[in-house]
């Protein structure tokens, strides 16, 4: 979870589905940059998390703090660790800011499609924080979301 002046912005996000990247709301798109890839697009019943090759982009539609929208973007190279729960219909990313405060992001409802696509996105996450490029095998399947169990 993160917090922001002591407040925790993030254990709401409860990333129900994966959305097709084609469908994003256009105010979503001006926050990725064009030399930026999305790996891939998750959404709450109100919220957004959108993971390029760069960084996380989280879309907090209703806020903590009241009436206002806020978004969080997280660069990869703030991120000191990252770790992956599984359990049987869902998982939880863990990660450490630079800055030290924890961020947890959960994932609900998953099939097993679903959890080899975060698989293959934690392991693009984890080569990008510890300076290596992501296997382009990984990057194509998330861009193409394509996802088999032989691999």
């Amino acid at each position: 979870m993160a917090y922001v002046r002591y407040k925790e912005v993030t254990k709401h996000f409860n990333f129900l589905r994966v959305i097709s990247k084609d469908n994003l709301p256009l105010y979503i798109k001006h926050y990725v940059k064009d030399d930026e890839i999305i790996l891939s697009t998750y959404e709450t019943s109100r919220d957004h998390g959108i993971f390029t090759d760069k960084k996380i982009i989280l879309f907090d539609n209703v806020s903590v703090f009241g009436k206002y929208k806020q978004i969080f973007t997280i660069p990869y190279k703030s991120i000191s660790y990252i770790s992956v729960l599984f359990a049987e219909r869902s998982a939880i990313l863990n990660m450490s800011l630079e800055c030290a405060f924890p961020l947890k992001l959960k994932f609900v409802n998953m099939s097993a499609v679903d959890k080899v696509r975060l698989r293959v996105l934690y392991t693009c996450i984890d080569r990008i924080i510890n300076g290596q490029e992501p296997l382009r095998e990984d990057v194509d399947r998330l861009i193409n979301d394509s996802f088999d169990f032989n691999k």
